[in-house]
């Protein structure tokens, strides 16, 4: 072993990059031979397993990752099992008297990271973190009582007024030299291929790999491209399925490819003071993310728990196999909920705008429970993370924080006409229908033998409506 304090351990989790990380910027300052880790702990308790589509994307991510740290001087370590055990291990190998990481906010994370500082104080080492994911952190944004935020104009509105965030750090031009484990023997790591990430038999990722670059270099590509395209017009370019007129930074900014410090700053710069609607629109879209975050610091079990736990009693109906295969598999008979499906399917991710319409479809329309849809987008979305997942599908179900109205009940069809008249974005997902016209498009059932074998609807939405309508008014009169 070497001397105490002669190397130090950068952990990295959702941070997966060399740039404004604060925590290799420390390790950088320490000077030490370093040990930059990646532990697949999906056996420490609470820790949730990941989904395919992520799974997908972690593999891929890593690999970046492993080639900017080696063009840096440095390289990944990779281990799988449950963190504290592996970090006391690693520690024991290389005589780490530093270990360095970004903060999570899920409580079992939470918890897992405490354990580990409580064990290195009482071992003599440093075991410090760092701000890196959340531009504003739990604690410090508080109501007037010192609670927790519940509604997010106030809270967005407080995030504002305690200042600006703070610059993003350049990643370093070089990392100090690897550690070793004895004299002459860098730490072992797992193979990538060994931990089976990608999926097999079938290989369904085909559509993923066609639609995105993961890792650091793509997420400055599409912040790059979002600058030069959609930002100027995301007020309006957002709701629209059939255009490039979002970020798609999501699956990034979820997996840490890039910094929500270094979003933000590339906005002000680009947008300087006199910044259109539209990039405050954006910025507060970064804001509804923090939202969940600070939500999920609060309500640990938000993916599985009511927030409102009045709903507790709401008369969900349980969907059959074939009805929820339906809706999975884009064959409900509304095309833009199964235009949404299958591009998710496809590419592991959805506009946000038909996102909300297929999960209001879901949980107001079929009145089946939410936590149905969040399993089901926690597998198959390249994005989907712990905090936004949960709490975007209970604001849709109305058991949320800040949520949607139990009224508001998106029509497909409405939803289709005002969003993408034209079908676009309908014939691209659901091409059996493509050679419909403009107006048949958005309601196929009224020219049945023209859409051919494109499933008749599978609820009327009037009639489903007011089945919802009535259900959530029992719930409101306690009956």
């Amino acid at each position: 072993m070497s001397s105490p304090a002669a190397t130090s351990i950068v952990w990295l989790r959702d941070d997966l990059r060399l740039d404004d990380n604060p925590a290799l910027m420390r390790a950088v300052e320490l000077g030490l031979p370093l040990t930059v880790l990646y532990i697949l702990d999906e056996e420490s308790a609470g820790i949730r397993p990941l989904g395919g589509a992520v799974r997908w994307w972690l593999h891929h991510s890593l690999t970046s990752l492993a080639a900017d740290l080696e063009d840096a001087g440095s390289t990944l370590v990779l281990r799988r099992g449950p963190a504290a055990r592996i970090i006391r291990d690693l520690v024991q190998e290389t005589g780490a008297g530093h270990i360095l990481w970004n903060r999570r906010y899920g409580g079992p994370e939470r918890a897992v990271d405490t354990s580990i500082k409580e064990w290195a104080a009482g071992e003599g080492i440093e075991a410090a973190s760092f701000q890196a994911t959340l531009l504003f952190e739990p604690w410090t944004v508080t109501t007037g009582s010192g609670g927790p935020y519940k509604v997010f104009t106030p809270f967005w509105r407080a995030c504002l007024a305690s200042g600006e965030p703070r610059l993003p750090f350049d990643a370093p031009d070089a990392l100090p030299s690897p550690a070793t484990a004895g004299r002459d023997n860098y730490a072992k790591s797992d193979a990538l291929e060994s931990w089976s990430l990608l999926p097999e038999s079938p290989d369904w990722s085909g559509g993923l790999a066609e639609t995105w670059e993961p890792g650091e270099a793509g997420a400055h590509g599409r912040l790059e491209d979002f600058l030069d395209g959609p930002a100027a017009d995301y007020g309006t370019g957002r709701d629209v399925p059939g255009i490039e007129g979002t970020s798609r930074l999501s699956p990034y900014l979820r997996f840490g490819e890039i910094s929500p410090f270094r979003v933000w700053h590339a906005l002000r710069q680009r947008f300087p003071s006199q910044a259109p609607a539209d990039v405050g629109i954006f910025r507060s879209e970064i804001g509804w993310r923090e939202f969940c975050w600070h939500l999920l610091y609060v309500n640990p079990q938000l993916a599985t728990r009511n927030y409102r736990p009045e709903f507790d009693d709401f008369a969900w109906e349980e969907p059959s196999q074939a009805e929820l295969g339906a809706w999975q598999q884009g064959s409900t008979g509304y095309p833009l909920v199964d235009a949404g499906m299958r591009q998710l399917w496809t590419t592991g991710w959805m506009h946000n705008r038909v996102r909300m319409a297929a999960a209001s479809f879901l949980v107001k329309n079929m009145l089946a429970d939410w936590r149905l849809g969040e399993e089901w987008f926690w597998d198959t979305l390249v994005d989907a993370d712990s905090a936004s997942n949960p709490a975007n599908w209970q604001w849709v179900a109305g058991s949320g924080a800040d949520a949607s109205p139990y009224f508001r009940i998106f029509n497909p069809v409405t939803q289709s006409k005002k969003f993408d008249a034209g079908g676009r974005y309908l014939r691209k997902y659901v091409p059996e229908i493509a050679g419909l016209s403009d107006k048949d498009i958005h309601e196929p059932w009224k020219n049945s033998e023209a859409a051919g074998s494109y499933p008749s609807p599978l609820v009327s939405l009037a009639e489903s409506r007011e089945r919802a309508l009535e259900t959530y008014q029992r719930l409101k009169d306690g009956r």
